[in-house]
């Protein structure tokens, strides 16, 4: 096996990377609530770390049934991208301060990150057994972002 960067792991491996990517951000995600004071803002960064835990499970299952369920596959969604263009905060980072709109950010950030790491195994594994369950769970990864972008520029960004 070689580094993450250019190797296709075993489909237990892989899982279990994938399972400690959604650990940590579910981790950033708790320290975040423990901090943040503004009501708004904890209650969507709680709703971002219960989505995680569904991930997470999801990922546990096919680790457990050595594949991701047929039905469970619904293809990508197209998304924004905003993760590159919000500005006002480091997204990777949250304080005590922090209002609806940095948590709302700090969501997109985590899901970009795990979107991003979705399709990089997905395609480091082109044509193994868990290319497949990269490919569902950046799909799916799509669907949420969408979501979290779709709030922020309703709430956010100002009309063009």
């Amino acid at each position: 096996m070689m580094d993450q960067a250019n190797a296709c792991y075993t489909f237990d491996a892989a899982c279990d990377a994938a399972i400690q990517m959604e650990t940590q951000i579910y981790q950033n995600f708790l320290a975040a609530i423990r901090a943040v004071k503004d009501k708004a803002a904890n209650e969507i960064l709680q709703e971002a770390a219960t989505v995680r835990l569904g991930i997470k499970q999801k990922l546990e299952m096919a680790a457990l049934k050595g594949g991701i369920d047929e039905q469970e596959v619904k293809g990508a969604v197209p998304i924004m991208n905003l993760a590159h263009s919000i500005r006002c905060c480091d997204l990777h980072q949250i304080d005590a301060g922090a209002d609806n709109r940095k948590a709302l950010g700090f969501a997109i950030r985590m899901s970009k990150d795990a979107l991003e790491f979705y399709r990089g195994m997905a395609e480091q594994c082109t044509g193994a057994p868990m290319a497949k369950l990269f490919k569902t769970l950046g799909d799916d990864q799509t669907r949420y972002l969408q979501q979290l972008e779709d709030t922020y520029e309703e709430h956010f960004l100002p009309e063009g």
